[in-house]
């Protein structure tokens, strides 16, 4: 990164107060940061930082009221979330997620490209990496070393596929889409017909479409449907070590954290946002704008929008607390009768 301070505001449609022509070489956090580098505040438990940073410059809130002056070297940048603005800023100066206007192909001598392939232009095919016959590779496509496209599968233009990532044969992701290290798109789904003998594999022969702008964290697995697509929406971000069943469908910019798990031909929603380590039943559906805290278990359909659901199985959030105050009131009760029990035995065998 190298910028004016005039120049970030500029792209963040952000206000300036302080001296504008300073150059930033750098983000970092509001804690660290030193001179020649841009920092943030979005938590308010970090404004004391705001007035001893080294920072050159720091976004803030547009409408946020200092309590202390500020260093008269550290330059503010007032924007509507600064947040939002400093995530924009880094993946404009992040060269990784920006190609540029790359129009040569870059092939390492170790990857096997088939020669049925289509690649399109600015293409980079890392070490070890490998595209099946049939393959359609969009433009400024990114293979870290060892990413795999298999047979008939389709790149979306300006995809980063991370080390070691895999996606199956007759798999479609559409464009910007990202995959972490060791994501596995279109891996065949969880099908046994039980029989008398043990149980018999059923063939998984559809696939998985992701739309545009999806990320897909590092070892997380999304199965190809028995029949049909497993479908991710525009804007899905799943986080690292997530199962997603096959045919399972997920809305538009929903997001979900960690180490959750989707049993088969389950729906979610639109703009859903689902905590880690939740646990979401088979053929059921979930509504738009639902909020699931994590650790919860969803085992019947949501069907109210934008709901906040906890616990397990898991109810409207104030329903849960109220049960987990009974709960406790109920324990301290029984405890404080046993205590009171225990008292009385004990003054008995004294006497």
């Amino acid at each position: 990164m190298e910028a004016t301070i005039q120049d970030v505001a500029r792209l963040i449609d952000g206000r300036i107060e302080g001296v504008p022509n300073q150059v930033l070489n750098g983000f970092a956090g509001i804690e660290d940061a030193g001179a020649g580098e841009l920092t943030f505040l979005a938590n308010p438990a970090y404004e004391p930082h705001l007035y001893t940073t080294k920072a050159s410059a720091v976004l803030i809130s547009a409408d946020h009221k200092l309590s202390s002056p500020l260093s008269q070297k550290t330059c503010l940048i007032r924007v509507e979330d600064p947040y939002a603005a400093m995530a924009k800023l880094m993946q404009a100066f992040d060269p990784s997620l920006n190609a540029g206007q790359k129009t040569e192909n870059e092939i390492h001598p170790s990857a096997v490209v088939h020669p049925k392939a289509t690649l399109g232009q600015g293409v980079t095919v890392s070490a070890l990496s490998f595209i099946g016959e049939g393959a359609v590779i969009g433009d400024r496509v990114h293979l870290a070393p060892g990413a795999m496209v298999d047979e008939n599968s389709i790149i979306g233009s300006d995809c980063i596929l991370g080390m070691r990532s895999i996606v199956g044969r007759r798999c479609t992701l559409g464009d910007h889409c990202i995959l972490q290290t060791g994501a596995t798109i279109g891996a065949d789904g969880f099908g046994f017909a039980p029989t008398g003998e043990g149980y018999e594999k059923v063939p998984q022969l559809g696939n998985v479409t992701l739309g545009a702008h999806c990320e897909i964290g590092a070892g997380t697995t999304i199965d190809r449907a028995t029949l049909g697509s497993t479908v991710l929406g525009t804007g899905v971000k799943l986080d690292n070590l997530i199962q997603v069943a096959h045919n399972v469908q997920i809305g538009n910019h929903t997001v979900i954290a960690a180490q959750t798990g989707i049993a088969g031909s389950t729906s979610i929603g639109q703009n859903c946002m689902i905590g880690g380590q939740v646990g979401i039943n088979g053929h059921i559906h979930i509504a738009a704008g639902t909020k699931v805290a994590a650790k919860s278990g969803i085992t019947a359909s949501v069907k109210k929008e934008n709901q906040v659901l906890q616990g397990n199985p898991a109810l409207p959030i104030k329903q849960h607390q109220r049960i987990q105050i009974a709960l406790r009131n109920i324990v301290r009760e029984f405890e404080s009768k046993k205590d009171h029990s225990n008292g009385a035995t004990n003054a008995k065998q004294s006497v």
